[in-house]
This record gives C-alpha cells, structure tokens and sequence, in this order.
C-alpha cells in the first residue's frame, strides 16, 4: 500500500509485516469487496420491501457480509505481528463490517430520516470502498477494459431503472435512462421519481460517469502518446545524424591538426640531410 493510504482507514497491511500477514491479506481484501457488493442487494431488498420474506433475505445479506468482512479482517490481524496497529490502519472496513452487523437490525420501510441519512451514509462508503479496491484496473490507458465495464454499468443500469422506476415500462426505456444518466446528459423524457431509483441513479452517475471519462482521457492519452512517440523517434534520429556530423567534424580536424604537423617535420628532415 502506498504510504498515506493508511490515514484513512484503508492502508491494508504494512510491506513491512510479517510474510503470512501479506498472505492473508491477499485474500482478505477480495473477500471484503465480494462483502461489499453483497450489501447492494441487500440494500435494495430492504428498501422495497413488500414481505417479511424480502426483509429476511435482506437481513441474512446482511448478516453474510458482516461475517465474511469481520473474518477476513480478523484472520489478518491474527496473522499479523501488530494486530492493534493493522486494525488502526483499516478502520474503514472495520466500520463497514460493524455498519453490516447493525443494519441486520434496522426497522423496515419507511425509513425515518435518521435512518435514511445512516444508510445512504453507509452505501456511499460501500461504494468508494469497491472504487478502491478495483482502483488499478479503473487507469485511463486501459483502453479495452475501461468501456466493457462502463458498458456492464449502462446495461445493469438499465435493469435495475427497469426494476425501480414505475414511469420505465421496458428494458430498452431503462437503459436509455441509465445512458442518459452515465453521460449527464438530462433530456427530461425519463427522469427517476422514487427514493429507490433515486438512489440507483447515484451510483449509475458515478460509477456510469466515471468509467466514460477514463474511456475518453484513455483515448485522448493514446492518441497523444503516439504524436510523442512518433516525435521521440524522429528526435533519435536527428540526434545521430547529428552525433555523425560530429563525428566527421571531429575526424576532419584530426586532418587539418595533423598535416602541418606532419609537414614541418618532413622539412626539418630535409634540412638535415642537406647538411
């Protein structure tokens, strides 16, 4: 982890830790992002639910979450040679897996304000929890992964609009919402008027947004990367035409040193000889 990551809860294990520390944590944080994208069904499940039955579902995603992030983080710090200062580190999963454990015992919808605020709260921590665990494969010069998942996200998108919005009567009307809302674009023909859609269009707009503009400053940084290496090359090249001009200089002053030397002594020989 690169150093400062540590000061907001999410600094994973120290380089200079113990060999199996690094080895649990390997695994550790794949098990904390699968946590993490458990909570987004779970959420929805809650949020419209209409039976105990969903409610159940919901709570029982929530309870496997909360499970499979305090284990994870609990097997590290047992394998860690300072168990205290790994958990000051990762505070931020520490919250999200006590976050978990207390949404299992949440009271249904309706949702007071309170509620709502906590957790809208606690999904935007899941959301930038994900972000930083995929955040290697989100670099702009990843041209090929970069729009299939921005097209994942649209298509999702238009799923779950499909599934959220009463004003969206089919699949292809929701995915036009969720492009609408990935590009910011905002014509007004759909627009999400429930909580539940609502708080669907702020991850699609995040998530949507954020996978096209790295699409576009990937593109823009590819195309201006070639100019620089096509200009790289034809400054190595002028660079040894010119290093040969030089060198031919050189061999040329070598010449012209040489020769009134070399004839100043021939007619010194000369004189000598006559004598």
């Amino acid at each position: 982890m690169s150093v400062g990551w540590h000061k907001t809860g999410l600094g994973g294990v120290d380089s200079h830790d113990g060999a199996a520390a690094l080895h649990a944590w390997s695994h550790a944080r794949w098990i904390l992002l699968a946590g993490c994208l458990i909570a987004i069904p779970a959420f929805y499940l809650e949020l419209l639910a209409t039976s105990n039955s969903m409610l159940l579902t919901a709570r029982a995603l929530y309870g496997g979450m909360a499970a499979a992030c305090a284990g994870a983080i609990a097997r590290t710090a047992w394998s860690s040679r300072q168990p205290t200062r790994f958990l000051d580190r990762n505070a931020f999963d520490v919250a999200i897996a006590c976050g978990a454990l207390v949404s299992m015992i949440g009271g249904a919808n309706p949702w007071s304000s309170l509620e709502w605020a906590l957790r809208l709260a606690f999904m935007g921590m899941i959301a930038l929890r994900i972000v930083f665990a995929l955040r290697g494969y989100f670099e702009p010069n990843r041209l090929v992964l970069l729009p299939l998942v921005g097209a994942i996200v649209v298509l999702l998108g238009g799923a779950g609009f499909y599934a959220l919005e009463p004003h969206v009567h089919s699949y292809s009307e929701g995915l036009w919402l969720a492009f609408e809302s990935s590009a910011t674009v905002g014509y007004g023909d759909y627009a999400p008027t429930t909580p539940a859609s609502r708080v669907f269009a702020v991850f699609v707009v995040l998530l949507g947004y954020g996978m096209l503009s790295l699409a576009f400053a990937g593109i823009a940084a590819w195309i201006i990367g070639k100019d620089e290496r096509r200009l790289r090359r034809e400054m190595h090249r002028d660079i040894k035409a010119l290093h040969a001009e030089i060198l031919l200089l050189h061999r040329e002053l070598e010449g012209l040193r040489d020769g009134p030397a070399s004839g100043h002594s021939g007619s010194q020989g000369g004189g000598h000889r006559a004598a």
